[in-house]
């Protein structure tokens, strides 16, 4: 297969699993306002596989909060902080498969995977929700409610899904694809 083609289909079908997920999170009410456990966010770890996932998370991103009507600038900067945290878990990645030679370095690293994620939104979303929303509340508590549904999301259970991958990677994201 034209690896292009397959860069585009991988990165196609991260954004659209992406709005499946925040919509269904949305549907039960989990994916907005001070706490938010978007299931779409254990998808970050995906940049850790393959870099086709950077846009795709980004695009997927845009999508999805226009869908579930979020401001336009909730939009912009809750998909910038998604596409940081997609940068710095590719970058993780990448010393992952530098790191052959040490096995507890590259566990250390898988261990850090939803860490840039985690990040990136834990700062720029508490913003978002105390000037674009105005809702009620201090931007550390933002930051508090925030981290914590990142936490859930990102590092349970984007670890789980990292964990499940992991045995079948080889298969799902062929490493020569995109080089």
């Amino acid at each position: 297969m034209n690896q292009k083609v397959l860069y585009l289909v991988h990165a196609a079908a991260i954004a659209a699993l992406y709005v499946v997920l925040t919509q269904l999170a949305a549907a039960l009410g989990l994916a907005s306002y001070a706490v938010q456990v978007r299931f779409s966010e254990a998808l970050t770890i995906l940049p850790f596989f393959t870099p086709a996932a950077i846009p795709g998370l980004f695009a997927g991103c845009i999508l999805a909060n226009m869908l579930t009507g979020c401001l336009p600038l909730d939009i912009l900067f809750g998909s910038i902080a998604t596409l940081i945290g997609a940068v710095g878990t590719y970058l993780i990645g990448r010393a992952y498969q530098a790191a052959k030679a040490s096995e507890s370095a590259r566990r250390c690293l898988q261990w850090l995977t939803p860490i840039p994620p985690i990040a990136a939104n834990t700062i720029i979303v508490p913003f978002v929700l105390a000037y674009v929303y105005h809702l009620d509340g201090s931007i550390p508590y933002f930051m508090l409610t925030v981290g914590a549904g990142e936490l859930i999301s990102c590092g349970i259970l984007g670890l789980l899904l990292q964990q499940a991958l992991m045995r079948c990677r080889q298969y799902i994201f062929p490493v020569k694809a995109y080089k």
